[in-house]
């Protein structure tokens, strides 16, 4: 019996003394510090008091060039009412100059060293991605970071213990900085998954505290880097149904700034869990259901369905399109009139912006968005072809919209906020200016396959 527990005791200190050695390599590369000089004040619009651009799409052109498109734009952008702007994921990816970013390698490398098959990302280099975000700042528009928190891609081959074979889970990048093995994914020895994995890529253990650490605790973790040495304000959060909602919730009491997670369920009640238990914003797969099927399936009547925006409208990001999803192609318009006069943060894509549709009838819906739209909303009428709603003004007038989907004008009596007042259409689509009756009660119309939006004039 005591040769038995020599035995197991033998075994146990065995695993520790290898345990040990793998914390002690790792807190001799926590020591490691940031060289680069710390980013300074920046007076920035407030995030949601305008409207995001997410300033990317798949597969943009390759070739080093993207940071330098984009920051050619941002001074028209935030002069049309955009407040934010979201960037791919920045740092080095298994792809290295031809990849989207979505498979991380070194999270320190944002184009300055030369691994994975370049120097420079897919977007360009670190300077040149300095460069955007310093002249974003300048032009008072913060920067969203894409996170990509639940996956790796490009480790070496190592034997896993825990898998009884050969894995990709060894990660020595250039940097120096966040190096990983076998212990920091999954299975190790906390346990054998989490959430959900995605494409068979190594799925990061959060529940480590060495991964915990490196992404948001220590002072040179990649939260704090991103932050307080490249210039990021906010956080897009790929993939979150991959890990638990505290990870998110960890990284932003951590080092703060606006965060809004993708979690793909059309279920406006699941998106409204996940908020409230990561205490961030969501992205609102709901609305964007519901709107495919009211305006590419011709029913506006699943307008009135549930939403994240109607049960807390202050954690909804709506979005008519994104680098993932692109379903709403007839009377796309239609739908950004609607996500731009209602509650929420509305999101405007780059292609449909830049690309695809009319940018003056895109930049009069930022202005009635940033000027016109608020208070809360009452839905004054629906139908197959036909949707009336009321913002109801909060230290403003309000408005309301008119979103016609059929072949014809049509008019219609709807009930304001405004007794004995003369409004107007501020798209200019209608000339009519009418008075309200004492009852606040006028008649309004909306051209076919189009929408007016009325305020005071």
């Amino acid at each position: 019996m005591k040769k038995q527990q020599l035995f197991y005791f033998l075994l146990v200190s065995l695993f520790i003394i290898s345990c040990s050695k793998d914390e002690i390599t790792h807190e001799n590369e926590q020591s490691k510090e940031p060289t680069k000089q710390t980013v300074t004040a920046k007076n920035l619009k407030p995030i949601g008091s305008g409207v995001m651009m997410q300033a990317f799409y798949w597969d943009v052109p390759a070739g080093g060039t993207w940071w330098n498109v984009v920051k050619g734009k941002v001074a028209d952008w935030s002069n049309a009412g955009i407040d934010a702007i979201w960037l791919p994921p920045a740092s080095k990816a298994q792809n290295g100059p031809f990849s989207m970013g979505y498979d991380p390698f070194d999270y320190f490398d944002f184009g300055e060293y030369n691994q994975m098959g370049s120097i420079e990302t897919r977007f360009g280099s670190t300077t040149e991605l300095q460069s955007l975000i310093n002249t974003a700042h300048t032009n008072n528009l913060s920067v969203i970071a894409d996170i990509v928190l639940n996956h790796n891609s490009g480790g070496d081959s190592e034997y896993n213990p825990f898998k009884g074979t050969n894995t990709y889970t060894n990660y020595q990048p250039m940097s120096g900085m966040f190096n990983r093995t076998y212990y920091d994914f999954h299975p190790n020895d906390y346990h054998s998954n989490d959430e959900g994995v995605f494409g068979g890529f190594a799925d990061l253990c959060h529940h480590k505290s060495y991964v915990q650490n490196w992404l948001w605790n220590n002072s040179n973790s990649v939260a704090k880097y991103y932050k307080n040495v490249v210039g990021f304000d906010g956080w897009r959060f790929d993939y979150v149904k991959g890990f638990a909602p505290w990870v998110v919730k960890d990284w932003k009491n951590a080092v703060g700034g606006f965060s809004v997670g993708e979690y793909w369920d059309g279920n406006a009640a699941t998106l409204e869990w996940w908020a409230n238990q990561a205490e961030v914003s969501a992205f609102d797969f709901a609305c964007y259901y519901r709107m495919r099927d009211a305006f590419q399936g011709n029913n506006l009547n699943r307008l009135n369905d549930d939403m994240l925006w109607k049960r807390n409208a202050s954690k909804a990001v709506t979005f008519v399109t994104n680098h993932d999803t692109d379903e709403i192609v007839n009377n796309k318009i239609l739908a950004y009139a609607y996500i731009l006069t209602h509650e929420g943060y509305p999101t405007i894509f780059y292609r449909d912006y830049e690309d695809w549709l009319n940018k003056e009838r895109m930049n009069n819906l930022i202005w009635i968005h940033n000027n016109l739209a608020s208070g809360n909303t009452s839905i004054l009428y629906t139908d197959t072809d036909e949707y009336v709603a009321r913002r109801n003004g909060y230290n403003g007038p309000g408005l309301v919209v008119y979103i016609n989907n059929s072949n014809n004008w049509q008019e219609r009596w709807v009930e304001t906020n405004w007794s004995n007042t003369r409004i107007k259409d501020y798209t200019g689509h209608s000339n009519w200016e009418p008075v309200t009756q004492g009852g606040r009660w006028v008649k309004i119309q909306a051209p076919p396959k189009s929408y007016s939006v009325w305020s005071v004039k």
